[in-house]
């Protein structure tokens, strides 16, 4: 569920966590989400020094992780649930994002359009505990079940 890996050990970054935001239904859990009918979108939410680093910065890790020509699709991931958006908290952000979208679609690096969503920032749930730190996680399997092999 989670890309967060490569944030998280940035110098400025805080905290993150993975959750939901941008739909219609309080509370919702993953398996709502994956239901389709809560209009929400996986999200990673990001506590930042900007003294230490700036939104820019997270931005274009954002843009680098993930294919934002693909709106409801990521990877083998389908559904309105994984859209690509960035929910901004001010208009500086807001400015900075559709900015960061119009320079990367003018870059030539995708052929196709840039289909990511800016949007306001609405109220946050966060993903259950089985969700947050996903990556590392998954990582720590993997070397087990890899150890346990040899």
């Amino acid at each position: 569920m989670e890309n967060r890996g490569r944030i998280s050990a940035f110098i400025g970054v805080l905290a993150t966590s993975v959750g939901y935001m941008g739909g219609h239904f309080p509370n919702p859990s993953y398996l709502d989400v994956l239901s389709r009918i809560t209009g929400h979108a996986e999200v990673a939410q990001i506590a930042y020094n900007p003294q230490e680093i700036s939104y820019e910065a997270l931005l274009a890790v954002f843009w680098s992780i993930h294919d934002p020509t693909q709106l409801n699709r990521q990877g083998p991931d389908r559904g309105e649930q994984y859209r690509s958006i960035i929910f901004y908290h001010t208009p500086e952000q807001k400015l900075i994002a559709t900015a960061g979208k119009r320079q990367l679609q003018l870059s030539g690096k995708f052929q196709q359009d840039i289909v990511t969503l800016i949007e306001p920032a609405g109220d946050y749930y966060l993903a259950d505990q089985s969700h947050q730190q996903y990556l590392e996680k998954k990582q720590a399997r993997s070397v087990a079940d890899f150890q346990k092999k040899i």
